[in-house]
């Protein structure tokens, strides 16, 4: 076969540093997630739904068939965060925690993780993010150790 193609289909959630609630306010965040599905377009990774709440976000998107995973969350969060700082002045010391998740989902999940970041909002009402979190490394079955997970 002369050309090459995939179809992988990624869920990355991180979080700011600390869980610090720096996007509290609504049209920031929404801004901040068109931003990142720009910065996904950029890198060749269609974005599916970018959405979250004040302390973390959910990114649902094709991987670029060139782009590896961690390559890609290093260039998000490069380009957000000083994207950020230039957007309030209270944003001066805006972080992204160091680590990240990012699990593949099948082709007929897209609906239900598009459902399921479209209700972040709600969602986080009854969870908090590392509850969320730890739900998402079981899920996967995925070994961590408590200790570094946090930053």
């Amino acid at each position: 076969m002369p050309q090459s193609l995939s179809k992988i289909l990624v869920h990355t959630v991180f979080s700011t540093k600390d869980r610090h609630p720096f996007l509290r306010e609504k049209s920031l965040r929404d801004e901040l997630h068109r931003y990142l599905g720009g910065i996904l377009s950029n890198l060749d990774c269609q974005p599916i739904i970018v959405g979250g709440v004040e302390d973390h976000v959910h990114l649902l998107s094709a991987l670029s068939r060139t782009c590896e995973p961690a390559a890609m969350v290093k260039e998000i969060k490069r380009s957000s965060s000083l994207w950020l700082k230039t957007k309030n002045p209270d944003l001066h010391n805006f972080a992204w925690q160091t680590g990240y998740g990012i699990f593949s989902i099948g082709f007929s999940q897209i609906e239900t993780v598009r459902t399921y970041i479209a209700g972040q909002e709600e969602h986080h009402r009854k969870i908090s993010f590392q509850d969320e979190f730890r739900e998402f490394l079981k899920r996967y079955e995925v070994e961590f150790d408590e200790r570094y997970v946090w930053d």
